[in-house]
């Protein structure tokens, strides 16, 4: 990777995005089956139960969700150095999930903060192993690294099912790798609020994160502990990812196309790059959440299985726009 800056976007494109993803926070606060409309709220009890329950945890939640797997692709493919990779695709999510299984196992009564705990370790030690061996591939042969992250995670994955499988939690399985918000609830997507912070987090250290991405020995000469930036960004890629599983499930694709989709017009510099990165990865998640909500209303489709597609076709779309401007 190299950092390059192509520009920032301009304020009106700015205000744009805002306004974009102010739109799609109030269409998300009034889009279900319970019918809510904002004069409804003033006179309706209920209607603002509603609202405090179930409409504005579930968006906060999809914000929260989105820009923070964005973030963590983002500080994924720094780390790696390679622009296709992203934790769904490489192992950290599969880890995540492996982590909260074993858990189950063994702590069946263990609260929400403790299978998160125990998730990112897991996550940790996944993403620790995949970034050991995916930088004794050769760097002239890009696209080894993505499809050695797909093996990878597969084979972390598989490891889950057949444990599930063995031990009869298969049903529980599915719940942590399909990404949904049917059942979030006030009380029950708090812990996202910690993956904001490490959002904030990545963006403190944004010049680090910067720097890291020249390479070991660039950095080291620049003056960049190496070793505590690689770590921090282990930290922030696998509590994202465990944090994310353990409240919503797997969301594929947001981390991968997210950065890629910013990365055109903004240049590769993090500190410039990573509101906007949020920003779109929030947008992503809670569109595609709103399109679940309305495809088959009133029954819904899962965000993870909506952005499924629409995240393959953005990335598809990605690669064959970049092959023509080459």
């Amino acid at each position: 990777m190299t950092v390059v800056s192509v520009g920032r976007p301009d304020g009106v494109l700015r205000a744009a995005g805002l306004a974009g993803l102010l739109a799609l926070t109030l269409a998300s606060l009034f889009v279900g089956v319970g019918a809510l409309s904002p004069k409804t709220l003033f006179s309706d009890p209920e209607a603002l139960r509603l609202m405090m329950v179930s409409r504005l945890p579930r968006t906060l939640a999809a914000l929260l969700a989105g820009s923070a797997l964005a973030i963590a692709g983002l500080v994924m493919q720094t780390l790696a150095r390679n622009r296709f990779v992203e934790p769904a695709t490489a192992g950290t999510a599969q880890s995540a999930a492996l982590g909260i299984l074993l858990v189950t196992v063994l702590w069946p009564e263990a609260p929400l903060g403790w299978k998160a705990a125990v998730a990112s370790l897991a996550a940790l030690a996944g993403t620790s192993v995949f970034l050991a061996l995916v930088h004794k591939l050769p760097p002239t042969q890009p696209f080894l690294v993505p499809l050695f992250g797909i093996v990878y995670g597969s084979v972390v994955g598989a490891a889950a099912t057949f444990a599930a499988w063995r031990l009869d939690l298969l049903q529980y399985l599915e719940i942590w790798t399909t990404g949904e918000f049917s059942g979030i609830l006030r009380g029950r997507y708090e812990l996202l609020w910690i993956a904001g912070a490490l959002v904030a987090l990545a963006w403190w250290t944004a010049d680090r994160l910067t720097i890291l991405s020249l390479g070991r020995d660039v950095g080291v000469g620049l003056g960049l502990n190496y070793a505590a930036v690689l770590r921090l960004g282990l930290v922030i890629v696998s509590a994202v990812t465990a944090l994310t599983v353990v409240v919503v499930g797997i969301i594929p694709f947001v981390g991968l196309v997210a950065p890629n989709l910013i990365s055109r017009f903004a240049g590769e510099n993090l500190r410039h790059t990573l509101p906007w990165v949020a920003g779109t990865g929030a947008a992503l998640v809670l569109s595609c959440d709103i399109i679940g909500r309305l495809i088959r209303f009133p029954y819904e489709i899962p965000v993870g299985t909506v952005l499924g597609v629409v995240g393959a076709a953005l990335f598809l779309a990605l690669l064959f726009v970049r092959r023509a401007d080459g």
